[in-house]
C-alpha cells in the first residue's frame, strides 16, 4: 500500500480532532511518527489509522 505523505507534511486525525495538527517525522514501512500539538509525539499505524494531510498554513 503506498501512502502519501512524507516528512515534514502537516496532518489530523480525523477520528481524534482533538489531538491537534501534527507533523510527520518520518516513515518506515506502514508506520509514521509524528508530533502533534496536543498529543505529543506519536507513532501511528497508517493501516489502522487514517491520517488527513492539510496543506502547508
Amino acid at each position: 500500500m503506498q501512502y502519501d505523505l512524507e516528512p515534514g507534511n502537516f496532518v489530523i486525525n480525523t477520528s481524534k480532532k482533538s489531538w491537534g495538527i501534527g507533523q510527520v517525522q518520518s516513515i518506515i514501512k506502514n508506520k509514521a511518527t509524528v508530533n502533534f500539538q496536543n498529543a505529543g509525539k506519536l507513532v501511528i499505524n497508517l493501516d489502522n489509522i487514517k491520517l488527513e494531510k492539510i496543506e502547508n498554513e
